[in-house]
């Protein structure tokens, strides 16, 4: 009796990467596009003065109603996006911050910069706010969520070592206006990618957040979107964590969005230094940023991040504290070691602080963490307008530089009180024994 062929050998099926890995890339790429807008603000400073004669307490105050409204914004955002989805709030946001660049090449008075730039692109980059990666890594991934935090926070320094040096020459060889239509039509580049590829949670494709060992099905829109996000605003708002937090993150924005962002080009062409250069060593800022963000989520994921907290602030003081007697015409090597110093710790203060807002405040992490950035805009805004004043009756940024130093050292105590939860989640941030 003739017996049957045993079946064939089956090939083994290639294990494909995690659908989690491709929705952070799309949204690594989609901050990166975005990140034309953010770049160009301390740029426009000397070319808008020289053109209409406005102050730089004026431009400033244009720069901070875009830094606090898009502080403002991202709490009520992060809430949307549990309405309506992460793609349709992040394309209408792109098109939004398109529109507001592009308007400012037709402004004649200072009102019009308020409100293409300050109001229109202001709402827009809320909506684009560090939230989008807080939710992003909050439905996507289980595991290694400190890390991915990391990377996609580093995809802003990313879009300003592409954009900086790349409007710097534009402005430099042409005007300010192509390059603020630069921005204006990077943004709107980024939209297709978004609508086509980013998908708003895992069960939208059938599989588990990465890390996951069940599946979790879509859970139904959330609605009452800002309802919700003024409730966990007064839930969190009666615990001292909350304070804390936003106390050390609005010295984060003061110190980084409202001050070098928006006044070192200026401050270094003060002292003889060509914007182009100037512009060249924010862009290397950049290239450091990304290596200490991702290491800092690498850092989140194991160690105690009330202590990584103080120490980012501490050596971020320290930092400012030296840099008025660093500018000069040129750039020299001293000058080289603040900007890899400083860069390394630019927003490493972001996955720590994510990561203890998701350890506080649960389910509602992302969008308390958008009230939480609300305090690090609007601490962007006072500087960004302070110190554009501080110029203009000084003559000098010196003053901004040494108190903003010491505003780090107080940053760092205050992390230091933060209470940190013992029963920490995945991707919590490791909670240590030693808490004193």
């Amino acid at each position: 009796m003739r017996t049957a062929d045993p079946a064939p050998a089956l090939a083994p099926r290639r294990r494909r990467p995690h659908r989690a890995w491709s929705v952070a890339a799309v949204t690594f790429l989609t901050i990166i596009g975005a990140a034309g807008f953010a770049s160009l603000p301390g740029l426009l400073i000397e070319p808008l003065h020289a053109e209409f004669h406005w102050s730089r307490g004026t431009i400033g105050f244009a720069v901070s109603v875009n830094l606090a409204l898009y502080g403002l914004t991202a709490p009520f955002a992060a809430a949307l996006m549990d309405r309506f989805g992460i793609r349709r709030v992040v394309a209408v946001a792109l098109t939004v911050i398109a529109a507001g660049a592009g308007l400012t090449v037709f402004m004649t008075a200072s009102w019009q910069l308020v409100l293409s730039w300050g109001v229109l692109v202001g709402l827009g980059s809320g909506s684009m706010a560090l939230a989008f990666a807080a939710t992003v890594t909050g439905r996507w991934f289980t595991a290694r969520r400190g890390l991915v935090t990391g990377i996609l926070t580093a995809a802003g320094a990313s879009g300003q070592l592409v954009f900086l040096p790349l409007l710097s020459w534009i402005i430099d060889r042409h005007d300010w206006r192509p390059a603020a239509v630069t921005v204006a039509l990077a943004a709107l580049a980024v939209v297709p990618l978004v609508w086509l590829l980013l998908r708003d949670h895992p069960a939208d494709v059938g599989v588990a957040s990465y890390g996951a060992t069940e599946f979790v099905p879509k859970p139904p829109p959330q609605r009452g979107a800002a309802r919700r996000a003024v409730r966990a605003l007064v839930s969190a708002a009666r615990t001292g964590p909350f304070w804390l937090l936003a106390g050390t993150f609005a010295i984060c924005g003061a110190t980084t969005n409202g001050l070098v962002k928006t006044h070192f080009v200026p401050a270094a062409h003060d002292h003889g230094m060509p914007m182009t250069a100037a512009a060249s060593l924010l862009a290397v800022i950049g290239i450091f940023d990304i290596a200490g963000t991702i290491a800092s989520g690498w850092f989140t994921d194991r160690f105690n991040t009330r202590r990584l907290l103080a120490t980012y602030y501490g050596l971020r003081g320290l930092s400012l504290m030296f840099l008025p007697l660093l500018l000069s015409d040129t750039v020299h090597p001293p000058m080289v070691f603040f900007i890899v110093f400083y860069g390394l710790d630019w927003v490493a203060t972001v996955p720590p602080t994510i990561a203890l807002c998701r350890e506080h405040y649960g389910d509602d992490g992302a969008i308390v963490f958008g009230w939480v950035l609300a305090a690090h805009q609007v601490g962007a805004a006072l500087i960004a307008f302070l110190g554009g004043l501080a110029r203009d009756a000084f003559g000098t940024y010196n003053p901004v530089w040494y108190a903003s130093g010491a505003l780090c050292a107080v940053a760092a105590l205050m992390a230091l009180v933060i209470r940190q939860r013992r029963e920490g989640g995945p991707g919590d941030g490791r909670v240590v024994a030693a808490q004193g």
